[in-house]
């Protein structure tokens, strides 16, 4: 159990990492323990904009709340019901995400958002 939440509070310090190592440069900024965990996140990558922390938290609850009807969610279930490592449950599902019927979903969503930006640029508002 502890794996297994240790994994979990690392995997936004993970995505932020990532997009640091992609689309900025410099240091990542550090956790701030008075955030919550969207807050945390948005900061991380370097967004201070309070409304776009509302964003990402509507984000992560939206792609949060699978509960494990999808590919990625039930092969955690899956693979951490044979009492694996948590590690390898969670790289198993996220194997599953490599799949056209549930990776797709993401890029489709991703290709919204750039059609969003598209049209409306990057100061739009309510």
């Amino acid at each position: 159990m502890e794996d297994a939440l240790d994994l979990c509070a690392k995997v936004s310090r993970i995505a932020a990492l990532v997009y640091h190592n992609k689309y900025r440069s410099g240091d990542i900024i550090a956790r701030d323990p008075s955030l919550d965990y969207g807050a945390n996140f948005a900061n991380q990558m370097g967004f201070t904009d309070k409304q776009f922390w509302e964003l990402i938290r509507l984000y992560l609850v939206l792609h949060a709340d699978h509960e494990g009807g999808n590919v990625s969610a039930h092969t955690c279930h899956l693979v951490g019901s044979a009492l694996s490592d948590p590690y390898l449950s969670f790289s198993a599902g996220m194997n599953g995400l490599a799949g056209p019927l549930h990776g797709l979903a993401n890029q489709e969503c991703l290709g919204y958002i750039l059609r969003f930006v598209e049209k409306y640029g990057d100061n739009w508002n309510k």
